[in-house]
């Protein structure tokens, strides 16, 4: 078979071949543009695998502190019963508190006398007995926190994480898109600083 019967010969290109390669390569698109796109197909994926990465991380850490601060809570203090000394300060039925600040006795762990203040509801009053919370040193805690506070500083702060993430990445891509457009406002300027004279001179010829 001689060379011009060839399917691999040498010839002219055919049209569709060519109106194919014409397509690969957009004589409008401008660098920024390409640098736009880069950077939104990054920050895309900062959002689509960061996000979800960060704030599980920054929620399973709260998480792992404050259950520690859990057990080191629960390890300290514990309850006694404690009776009511003094007279309350906010008279029962009153609608403006919720508790009153009462004075305490109880026994320590150790056998000797405790005093101390504690907030408790409207209805004690003087010889009532209530439960409270104390440390080792037999001073008036809070009650210990609990898992489910654990858990709910976990959600917090991955919920947190995950509206900062996002925040930051929309803040970025405005910022880019920002200092593209002053870039192509610039070049627009400067190409029209020389081509106006030539449009003007022709206008008015």
């Amino acid at each position: 078979m001689s060379a011009q019967g060839s399917p691999r010969a040498s010839g002219p290109q055919r049209p569709h071949q060519e109106r194919r390669s014409s397509k690969r390569v957009n004589p409008l698109r401008r660098t920024s543009d390409q640098v736009e796109a880069w950077c939104s197909g990054l920050l895309l994926v900062v959002l689509v695998l960061g996000l979800p990465v960060a704030s599980v991380s920054a929620g399973l850490a709260v998480h792992a502190s404050t259950m520690r601060t859990v057990q080191a809570q629960s390890a300290e203090r514990f309850q006694v019963t404690a009776r009511v000394t003094s007279a309350p300060e906010a008279a029962p039925g009153s609608a403006s508190v919720e508790k009153q600040r009462v004075r305490l006795s109880w026994t320590g762990e150790d056998g000797r006398q405790r005093t101390g203040t504690a907030r408790v509801s409207l209805d004690k009053t003087a010889g009532s007995t209530v439960r409270i919370w104390v440390d080792r040193e037999g001073t008036v805690q809070d009650p210990p926190m609990s898992a489910v506070n654990a858990k709910a500083a976990g959600w917090l702060m991955g919920g947190m994480t995950a509206v900062g993430v996002y925040a930051g990445v929309v803040a970025t891509r405005k910022g880019m898109r920002l200092v593209l457009d002053r870039r192509r406002y610039a070049q627009w300027d400067a190409e029209w600083d020389l081509v106006e004279p030539l449009w003007s001179a022709r206008f008015h010829m």
